[in-house]
């Protein structure tokens, strides 16, 4: 890989000094800086700007399986793929302006397969702050970089358990704004990229049934304690609007509640159905059968109607006890269509 087409010279690398060689001055700095170079765990190169090495230590030798004579003057960052590349290329330009450093990731082949290296390098400067060589030092990420794919993983699986069922999770923070949100809530509410994380109250209309249900969120912010179940009328963006029951629970450390996580379920088409059969008591004052009432709740539940029409025929058809069996017919059939 070339970085740029200069000649630099090439700095002196420090001498090898073989156990009982007299040194003195330099010589024993130089003999101490190559003694804690090659004892490194870490791999530590140096290169030129054409991408040539001009030093490698023994930890950089034994990952890629070759001597040092080998590598001396061969390519260094030899990428696995044209994407890694880009990527490795765009960052080293931070080498030739400050704070000239930088920090790349590189999927090197090695003698046991491709290893994730995490390099730290930083310009030798010249004259003029010249850059006239690179430094850098590596370190195996692969554990870390597997263990994140596996977290990834994991994320994945769990997120389609939670979408797979009739509930759609979320949890807010104890002032009402919205940390996780699930999205299927998101696509029922209309939201755009990024509206997933607000106020969940800005979804509420003016019904006074919301009121109670957020007099109850509150009181198990305070006190830590689950309320029992309560519902909630929504609007999405388009302005339709939604019935939700909500399931929640105060999330309590040290005693102080710090989010409330919790599930809706669309229950939108029930509320339908509980509306037409109170607006059918209303509309027979005289009809007064709790039993017949329970029953026809029961099968109209059950069956999870959209059309609570069919309440109101079988209800006005009903004029003796004989006759009872063909209107809940009448009524299956309207159910069925």
């Amino acid at each position: 890989m070339i970085i740029r087409e200069l000649s630099p010279p090439v700095p002196t690398i420090p001498v090898v000094v073989r156990q009982g060689q007299r040194v003195s001055g330099t010589d024993t700095m130089d003999a101490d800086y190559r003694e804690l170079v090659e004892n490194q765990q870490d791999l530590i190169v140096q290169f030129n700007l054409e991408g040539r090495l001009l030093f490698v230590n023994a930890a950089y030798c034994a990952i890629v399986g070759k001597p040092r004579e080998e590598l001396n003057n061969s390519v260094f960052m030899p990428v696995t793929g044209e994407r890694y590349s880009d990527v490795v290329a765009t960052q080293m330009t931070k080498l030739f302006r400050p704070p000239y450093a930088c920090i790349v990731e590189q999927w090197l082949p090695t003698k046991t397969g491709l290893r994730c290296i995490s390099w730290s390098a930083r310009s030798v400067l010249g004259p003029d702050n010249t850059v006239v060589s690179i430094v850098a030092t590596g370190r195996d990420v692969t554990p870390l970089k597997n263990e994140q794919k596996a977290i990834l993983k994991r994320q994945a699986d769990l997120m389609v358990l939670l979408e797979s069922g009739a509930q759609m999770y979320y949890t807010h923070t104890p002032d009402h704004r919205m940390v996780f949100t699930s999205p299927r809530i998101r696509d029922m509410l209309g939201c755009r990229p990024g509206e997933g994380k607000r106020l969940w109250t800005d979804y509420l209309t003016d019904h006074p049934m919301n009121a109670s249900g957020l007099e109850r969120t509150i009181r198990a912010v305070a006190s830590g304690k689950r309320e029992p179940p309560y519902r909630l009328e929504m609007a999405t963006r388009e302005g339709k609007k939604i019935w939700v029951e909500v399931n929640e629970v105060p999330v309590v450390k040290s005693g102080k509640t710090v989010a409330i996580a919790g599930s809706l379920t669309d229950v939108t088409d029930r509320m339908l159905v509980e509306e037409g059969l109170e607006e059918a008591g209303r509309l027979i004052p005289d009809f007064s059968g709790d039993e017949q009432v329970s029953e026809y709740r029961a099968r109209i539940a059950g069956k999870q109607t959209k059309r609570p029409a069919g309440v109101f025929r079988s209800l006005f058809s009903k004029s003796s006890d004989e006759d009872d069996d063909e209107n809940v017919s009448a009524l299956s059939q309207d159910i069925v269509k």
